[in-house]
């Protein structure tokens, strides 16, 4: 199925930009007319995803953090958040709730929150290569 809209957009992993993220996606979501309850889910989704390419993707490096918004018929939208850091080597263990890789400051629920927020999220990476989280969401039509 072909999208009816999309947008691709790239920056810095700098912790900064998170807010940029999450304020560009839900801009773009916006023509899906979605319920303020749907567009935060997905909005604290993204901002997970993004969060994770920044602190344990590129780690103590800078690099590019990647994302793309896939609109489709029927309010479906997926959202694909990218980087080209230093990947997951066990993607099931990473997804487990509480495990973390970033010390004692991090809950390790990030992949949780996504899963809670979202309909589907599926995770692909390379170990030197980077991550690719893919989260779906399904917009009901208001009304």
């Amino acid at each position: 199925m072909r999208p009816v809209n999309q947008v691709q957009f790239h920056f810095p992993s700098n912790s900064v930009n998170e807010g940029f993220a999450r304020a560009a996606v839900s801009a773009f979501l916006a023509q899906l007319d979605p319920t303020v309850a749907d567009l935060t889910d997905l909005k604290t989704a993204v901002s997970e995803a993004v969060t994770n390419a920044i602190v344990h993707g590129y780690r103590d490096r800078m690099g590019e953090v990647y994302i793309t918004v896939k609109l489709f018929a029927g309010g479906k939208a997926v959202v694909r958040v990218r980087d080209k850091g230093c990947g997951i080597p066990d993607v099931k263990q990473a997804m487990e709730p509480l495990f973390t890789t970033g010390g004692e400051e991090r809950a390790g629920l990030g992949f949780a929150v996504m899963e809670s927020f979202c309909d589907s999220v599926r995770v692909t990476s390379t170990p030197g290569k980077g991550t690719s989280v893919t989260l779906t969401k399904r917009f009901a039509p208001k009304g």
